[in-house]
């Protein structure tokens, strides 16, 4: 029995079945198309066949349709009445509905089980994408991770990070000995940007307990893959949160995995709805990190598989990593359009049956133009493929039963209750306060000492300066506030020069700095 994928029925009267080979499933995909060519579909029948197969699945609902996944489809139901007749016509014998095993995430935790990281996890690589940060501002974030390191200071949430800039900004002049200039105008804008940011629900990704990996990558008791699904439709409206964070579950994934080489099957297939919204533009830097993660990743038993409206979306060197390919239908309706669906035609084995660039153009509803990789990795010839029908529900389930299924769930209870533990807000807070009170104690002390000079000293010129007084031709002036003041002022000086002041600022600094 094969753990091959079936994808649907090809050749000339759609009988020749397509599949992709869960050997190479690992090698990454492409399932592209117009709006309303049936690319959820596909992405709701790939899910059911990697779970079937053993393997987890991870996967954005951008729509919010996917959650039928865990409900069993029907005949009765209005979008499956020609589904039977579909199964026919391709040669699926063993079709049937069912549901499969699903957990529900949500980063805003309405729709699923909270979903978590850390501010140190992110790091401050993708922090500057999320922020869009210029480079001077992406240097002071990059010291602000390095004082969190040597300083011992976790961060965990915004408020640590936002604390923590506020801490740069007033050290600004003792840290730029050891990292170069802090700007307390980038640090401002660094600060508004986290506001921002803040605005838009990121609080919520923020914090503890984080996401661990291996919850992810779990069977049921049957050996089926779960299906984990994070509902999308609200956190598309921040879309560089969406990619951002699809973007760090990919690089933690290749960060923690072990290397496994060519497995039997993927430990885990994930898939990136939306894609373009990663690349829109993204600096040099994190389009080579993603080409990076995308081309070594495989080897640790991960299969991405992007899926987006047009294959130009995706940077070329992606692209080409991409082994296994559904493309639903490009319209060509302008110059541009015409141009890219050529583009999109020349990336496949040529079939002599048909004009590929025609196909991609022609292909129906539920039609897809597919290319997977056959045995030793050699893309196979394209052909024009009917999709096969999925065996779950097509479209949401109700908001009664998704509560249910959460209830149940494995994870239920695990994320669902936010923890905040001591961490850099508290920690410098508490530093600033143990700062201030040792301050107080060394003013206590100077005032204390009637007879230090530095006291003495100051009475007198207190005394001097109420009886000062200026006189010029034309009038009498008194400045004895002006002279009061500054005598004060040089007081001061002369006194934080002594003993007494290198004590006081020890107070303060010290403090500050005690964790070193």
């Amino acid at each position: 029995m094969t753990n091959d994928i079936f994808i649907g029925g090809g050749g000339e009267d759609y009988a020749t079945k397509q599949f992709l080979n869960i050997g190479y499933a690992n090698r990454h995909g492409l399932v592209a198309g117009a709006t309303g060519t049936g690319k959820t579909v596909t992405l709701q029948i790939l899910a059911e066949g990697f779970s079937a197969a053993g393997v987890p699945v991870f996967l954005s609902d951008v729509k919010g349709d996917l959650s039928g996944l865990a409900q069993a489809g029907s005949a009765s139901h209005k979008l499956h009445t020609p589904f039977s007749e579909r199964a026919q016509t391709i040669g699926f014998d063993d079709f049937d509905y069912s549901a499969f095993p699903v957990t529900f995430w949500d980063m805003f935790g309405k729709q699923g089980h909270p979903v978590r990281t850390t501010i140190s996890e992110m790091g401050p690589l993708l922090l500057a994408q999320l922020l869009d940060l210029t480079e001077a501002q992406e240097g002071i974030l990059n010291i602000a991770f390095r004082v969190a390191d040597e300083d011992g200071l976790p961060l965990l949430d915004l408020k640590d990070l936002q604390a923590l800039l506020v801490w740069i900004g007033e050290n600004a002049s003792t840290l730029a000995l050891r990292y170069g200039n802090v700007s307390s105008a980038s640090v401002g804008a660094i600060q508004r940007r986290l506001l921002v940011l803040e605005n838009q629900g990121a609080a919520d990704l923020f914090g503890e307990p984080a996401l661990a990996l291996t919850d992810l990558m779990r069977t049921d008791t049957d050996g089926r893959g779960f299906i984990n699904i994070l509902a999308a439709d609200q956190l598309m409206h921040s879309p560089k949160l969406y990619a951002t964070f699809l973007l760090w579950l990919l690089s933690e994934l290749f960060e923690e995995l072990p290397e496994v080489g060519d497995p039997d099957k993927p430990k885990l297939v994930f898939f990136f709805d939306e894609a373009h919204l990663l690349f829109d533009d993204a600096p040099k830097a994190l389009v080579d990190k993603v080409e990076q993660v995308a081309r070594l990743i495989r080897s640790k038993g991960v299969g991405v598989y992007f899926i987006t409206q047009n294959p130009a979306d995706v940077p070329e060197d992606i692209l080409g990593q991409l082994g296994n390919r559904i493309q639903h239908a490009l319209r060509a309706f302008t110059a541009r359009d015409r141009k890219a669906l050529r583009l999109a035609a020349e990336t496949y084995r040529e079939n002599p049956r048909f004009e590929t660039e025609d196909a991609i153009r022609d292909v129906g509803v539920g039609e897809a133009v597919t290319s997977m990789l056959q045995k030793k990795g050699i893309p196979g010839i394209v052909e024009r493929t009917l999709i096969r029908p999925p065996s779950s529900q097509l479209g949401p389930i109700d908001p009664a039963t998704r509560a249910a299924l959460m209830a149940q769930s494995p994870m239920a209870g695990k994320y669902d209750t936010r923890l905040d533990r001591a961490s850099a807000f508290e920690m410098l807070a508490k530093r600033a306060e143990d700062a201030a009170k040792e301050a107080a104690q060394a003013e206590e002390q100077a005032e204390a000492e009637d007879t230090s000079p530095a006291l003495r000293e100051f009475n007198a010129a207190r005394r001097y300066a109420g009886k000062r007084v200026t006189r010029s031709t034309s009038k009498r002036t008194t400045k004895s506030d002006d002279s009061f003041g500054g005598a004060i002022a040089s007081v001061v000086i002369k006194e934080l020069k002594g003993t007494t002041g290198r004590r006081i600022v020890r107070g303060i600094l010290g403090g500050l700095f005690k964790g070193r």
